[in-house]
This record gives C-alpha cells, sequence and structure tokens, in this order.
C-alpha cells in the first residue's frame, strides 16, 4: 500500500499521472494547512484515492496536551472535509510520534491512526534516488505499508518502485 504525506505539493498533479497510467491506489495524508481550493484533490478522489490527515501545521502532537492534540486535529480535519466534501476517517501523526493522548484525541473524532512498516527515506535521499526504491524493496511483505512523501526525488523514481513492487507479485490496495 503506496501511502505519502506532507502534501498537497506541487508534484501531486504528476503523481497522480502515474498512479492513474500503472492504476495504483493510494491514501495522501495532508497538511491541511497546504489545502485550498486550488489543489487537485477532486483528481484524488476521483482516482480512487484516500485522504487523511497529517495535521494541520505538521508539529510533533506528542509534544502537546490533550487539548492542544484536540484541537489540532479537529481544525485539520473540518478544513479537509470542508473543501473535499468527504468525512476524513484516517490519521498518520508527523514524524510517526504519537502518544496516549494522540490517540485518545483521534478516536474522540472517529480517527483511525495510520503508520507504516516500510520508511522510503525518500525525505533523506534527494541525491540517491536508486536507495528509495531499495529501502522499499528490501522490506516488502504482505501488508506493507509504505511511506512516501510529495517530493520530486518520489516523483523520479515512482515508476520503477511500482514496477519492481508487481515484478515481486504483489498487488496495490487501499486502507
Amino acid at each position: 500500500m503506496l501511502t505519502f504525506d506532507d502534501g498537497p505539493s506541487r508534484v501531486l498533479p504528476e503523481i497522480l499521472d502515474i498512479l492513474e497510467e500503472e492504476k495504483v491506489p493510494a491514501t495522501f495524508f495532508w497538511q491541511s494547512r497546504l489545502l485550498h481550493n486550488q489543489r487537485p484533490w477532486q483528481r484524488v478522489l476521483a482516482g480512487g484515492h484516500q485522504i487523511g490527515t497529517h495535521s494541520c501545521k505538521h508539529r510533533d502532537l506528542s509534544k502537546l496536551n490533550y487539548e492542544g492534540q484536540y484541537r489540532d486535529l479537529a481544525h485539520s480535519v473540518a478544513k479537509i472535509e470542508s473543501i473535499i466534501g468527504n468525512k476524513v476517517t484516517y490519521f498518520r501523526p508527523p514524524f510517526g510520534q504519537y502518544n496516549d493522548d494522540t490517540i485518545e484525541a483521534a478516536r474522540a473524532l472517529n480517527l483511525v491512526p495510520v503508520l507504516w512498516k516500510i520508511a522510503s527515506m525518500d525525505w533523506e535521499l534527494k541525491d540517491s534516488p536508486e536507495q528509495i526504491i531499495t529501502n522499499v524493496i528490501n522490506h516488502l511483505e504482505d501488508g506493507s505499508i509504505i511511506l512516501l512523501h510529495e517530493l520530486h526525488q518520489t516523483l523520479d523514481i515512482l515508476p520503477e518502485l511500482i514496477q519492481e513492487i508487481k515484478d515481486r507479485g504483489y498487488h496495490f490496495t487501499n486502507l
């Protein structure tokens, strides 16, 4: 399962082109501060992809108290839902950092927390795109949730990554 964090970004249309061409669904975890009506969110939903929240401003929520975490998530969900018109079901904590208050705030908002099994490390490997592919391929197993980001280096390797995963007999699903 492919998941993309930290969008919506400028490379989103090109990522969607590749996913459409390859017939691969994905889940996008967006910072609500980056979402506005001009972003191609309609294309995301029309393509069968999912949109979840990644908070408002990508802060480490575990450093906030319960009320701060709840407010951040509630604001993020409300903004995303007001733009896309669909209920937000999934939540990925920034940096993968969470605590009991994070889980309770998510539960109070009927959000399902989603982490990952495979970190591609794409955010650190701008100059080593082949290593991004290796990081994923070397850890593949059934049901793996793969963490990617809406970055240029990810866009560059995405077709090859998808093909490598398919070549190993895996198929893609959504959450």
